[in-house]
């Protein structure tokens, strides 16, 4: 499966985006679908994840209130939303896919989109 992602910028802190993950294939709705963030000079971390019906979830707790995992199966997309952001927020983000099961290592996941960056501003 082929993943885009989209929706980063520059914004302020306490600012929101919404990023977008969307995939070219019709069994997206068979992937459980995550983000993980990478900051200048650190390990990829995980940030979300929610598997392929949309009910089970995961969320950093460096996030965990803050942002929100949800997905559109119709229109094959997982949107993260990012309210309160903060500096730390700042990094590239990546929507990742792998068949069925909820994972949240980094390294459990098959596909990857390009990534999106990410910068809020003090």
């Amino acid at each position: 499966v082929q993943l885009q992602a989209s929706g980063g910028g520059l914004v302020q802190t306490g600012g929101s985006l919404r990023l977008s993950c969307a995939a070219s294939e019709r069994t997206f709705s068979t992937y459980a679908v995550g983000w993980v963030r990478q900051a200048p000079g650190k390990a990829r971390e995980f940030v979300a994840a929610i598997d392929w019906w949309g009910i089970g979830r995961d969320v950093a707790s460096s996030v965990k209130g803050r942002f929100t995992i949800s997905r559109d199966n119709t229109k094959n997309t997982v949107y993260l939303q990012m309210n309160s952001l903060e500096p730390e927020d700042t990094a590239v983000y990546y929507c990742a896919a792998r068949r069925q099961f909820l994972v949240t290592q980094p390294d459990q996941f098959d596909y990857w989109g390009q990534g999106t960056q990410v910068t809020v501003s003090s």
